[in-house]
């Protein structure tokens, strides 16, 4: 088994084909796996240098698969909710949501890692690759769906690939309606990302979509609505 290994097995039991979790089903059942899983990447880990001995894409794969796992495991400790945008009286509590991403959840030797330092600390500046975005899960409904496996450096690229493909086919995340292209807020948010390997992102969207559907090198861009509601499987 690969050092993986016991995430795959999570996300093959907890998450369908569509991307949803069963966060019942985990927390109910595997909350103790996940921690036990976390706590030996961190035992192995135990010092930051170690993660230099390793490929790129095994650094990639090693990164991309923690973050994951600690959004799971931050929903799995508050769970039933229904937004990871929660709100007061009606009203969007951003302290708190910002905390989400912000608060130190994970150590590594001598290390604190919240979810901003893993994503802006180490990814984005690491590997400049914007796929990344499509990986990436925040448990909302907008983000990313989560694949139902985890990523393997052999494999890491092929999946990046399929998350990209995946994402960008998706009319609730990007749809042509002439003359303007509307997509997912990914695009507007991380807009350096995608212009570091494409002239545009209308270009970046055009080299993923399934047909050559856009009739103008530079259409008229609107963001969608990004729905914050929790990911998960009816129950």
């Amino acid at each position: 088994m690969t050092i993986f290994g016991p995430w795959d097995e999570l996300l093959h039991r907890y998450v369908n084909q569509d991307g949803q979790v069963n966060y019942a089903a985990w927390q109910r059942e595997s909350v103790s796996l996940l921690d036990d899983w976390l706590d030996q990447l961190s035992n192995r880990f135990y010092n930051l240098s170690l993660t230099a001995s390793l490929n790129s894409d095994a650094r990639l794969a090693l990164w991309i698969n923690l973050y994951n796992a600690l959004v799971i495991r931050e929903v799995l400790k508050v769970y039933p909710i229904s937004s990871i945008r929660p709100t007061v009286l009606g009203i969007p509590n951003w302290l708190a949501f910002f905390r989400f991403f912000q608060r130190s959840i994970y150590r590594i030797g001598n290390q604190e890692y919240s979810l901003n330092r893993i994503e802006h600390g180490i990814l984005r500046p690491e590997f400049g690759e914007p796929r990344i975005h499509f990986a990436l899960v925040c448990a909302a409904v907008g983000c990313p769906l989560l694949r139902p496996e985890a990523y393997q450096p052999d494999r890491v690229q092929d999946q990046l690939e399929d998350d990209a493909q995946r994402f960008i086919n998706n009319p609730q995340k990007v749809r042509y309606e002439p003359p303007v292209l509307y997509c997912s807020r990914i695009f507007q948010w991380y807009r350096p990302d995608f212009l570091r390997v494409s002239e545009s992102v209308a270009a970046y969207i055009q080299s993923y979509l399934a047909a050559p559907i856009l009739s103008e090198p530079s259409p008229t861009i609107r963001y969608l609505h990004y729905d914050w509601q929790l990911n998960q499987q009816a129950h």
